[in-house]
């Protein structure tokens, strides 16, 4: 039996700056990247997943009492923000642990691995 897990990759400021840096920098950023979605693919375990814009694009809305409240991002007060997110379908948690470790986002922010919610009905 496998899993389902969510990876979100959380980025720091400079991962999102490399994101459209040219030259040298930008090359190793997104080679990186392809280099690990590669992986992924081959291993035939992909179920999804994209890229996010950075903070600064998004908003967050909360409902109190009637009115929606807009917040401009980015929202969070970390150092780190979420960059993107893959749903892998792997045998256990160790498997997914194994590949969170070998992204990219792990050497200079974080990834943070949940189970996916079975919707059963």
């Amino acid at each position: 039996m496998s899993i389902q897990v969510t990876m979100l990759f959380h980025e720091s400021p400079e991962g999102f700056a490399a994101r459209t840096a040219g030259g040298a920098e930008g090359e190793a950023f997104w080679g990186a990247w392809r280099a690990y979605a590669g992986a992924l693919n081959e291993a035939g375990i992909v179920r999804g997943g994209n890229a996010l814009m950075p903070p600064a694009t998004g908003v967050i809305v909360k409902r109190r009492g009637d009115a929606p409240q807009v917040l401009d991002g980015p929202y969070a007060e970390t150092k780190e923000q979420l960059g993107g997110y893959i749903v892998i379908e792997v045998a256990d948690m160790d498997a997914a642990i194994a590949w969170a470790a070998r992204c990219p986002a792990a050497a200079t922010g974080a990834v943070e691995i949940r189970p996916v919610l079975p919707m059963n009905g």
